[in-house]
């Protein structure tokens, strides 16, 4: 007994958690050391694409439905809470919600067709759908139409989500919403739609041999994922107080939101988590330095970056890690 005791208390600390709690104490302590406004909001952008990205891989990772529509999921919420906003004065933490929600309810509408699709014919009608959505808000005058909306600058307070004098306060949200999203995600994974999910994914016939309804389970996945989608661009509108069509709507934003959980690795919790840490920086230098030098060229370094993946790690760049850390504890 004693030796058992002995064997125990020596049991080395485990080092993934050693560096997790490492990670969530730098995260926590960044805005605190950091004080340049572009390093913050680079860090801002990071945490909402994780989030975005993390999203989308509980429909795409981890239910096996390639969308690439999400974007108007993202844009419905920014302009569901702008308008909340600035036509019923109504805090932006309720258009938050209401943006999820309306999310959500764009995404039963577009879900119930979309899913009687398979494979890249369900690709397609996501993009398409995403598309008439973007069309239809560019053309409509009470929105804003193709000029946009500029949202109104209220007193810098928490409950206005408006902080003037500097932008940690984003980052800390950004931060907590990032959470919720991970939590939820763990939660999913542990549980019985989490196994509905990938055998939805690896075999529906299957799937359906067994009982489960495979059209609810799918749409459940899509009204999670364009929930939290909705209210990152919820998010968005607040922290860069205008949007547009363009912004919001546009293709490449689902592209983007895709691609971070592709490279990251596409059905796991940490890998739209290190895709965001990867991709968006990569966007923002390139964008910077090279914005009117190439066109487009940010796209080229992604298609290279999937490439290299897809050839010599197809499950991502976070099945790397995983490989490096196996044999540690």
């Amino acid at each position: 007994m004693e030796e058992t005791i002995v064997t125990e208390q020596a049991r080395p600390f485990p080092i993934k958690t050693l560096i997790l709690l490492l990670l969530a104490a730098a995260l926590l302590a960044f805005p605190l050391v950091v004080s340049l406004p572009f390093p913050r909001r680079l860090m801002i952008l990071i945490l909402l694409y994780a989030m975005l990205g993390q999203a989308w891989n509980i429909l795409g990772g981890f239910a096996g439905q390639v969308s690439l529509g999400h974007a108007a999921f993202f844009g419905v919420g920014a302009y569901t809470s702008t308008m909340l906003l600035m036509q019923l004065g109504l805090t932006p933490w309720l258009g938050m919600i209401a943006g999820g929600l309306v999310a959500v309810a764009l995404s039963q509408l577009i879900g119930y067709p979309s899913f009687r699709l398979k494979g890249h014919y369900f690709v397609i009608a996501t993009i398409v759908l995403a598309e008439i959505v973007h069309i239809m808000f560019t053309n409509w005058d009470y929105v804003g139409g193709a000029v946009g909306l500029t949202l109104p600058l209220l007193p810098e307070s928490l409950i206005n989500l408006q902080f003037h004098s500097g932008n940690a306060p984003y980052y800390y949200i950004s931060l907590a919403l990032l959470a919720i999203v991970m939590g939820v995600t763990y939660l999913i994974t542990k549980t019985k739609p989490g196994y509905y999910f990938r055998s939805i994914k690896d075999d529906p016939e299957a799937a359906r041999s067994l009982g489960i309804s495979i059209t609810r389970y799918k749409m459940f996945a899509m009204a999670v994922s364009a929930f939290f989608t909705g209210v990152g661009g919820a998010f968005y509108a607040q922290f860069v107080l205008y949007i547009d069509p363009n912004s919001v709507f546009s293709f490449m934003l689902s592209v983007l939101i895709m691609l971070i959980p592709v490279l990251g690795g596409i059905g796991t919790l940490w890998g739209p988590v290190l895709g965001a840490f990867i991709l968006i920086p990569l966007s923002e230098f390139t964008r910077i330095y090279l914005g009117g030098v190439g066109g487009a060229l940010d796209l080229v370094v992604y298609g290279a970056l999937i490439m290299l993946v897809a050839i010599f790690e197809p499950r991502g760049i976070w099945a790397l890690v995983e490989r490096f850390f196996g044999g540690r504890k």
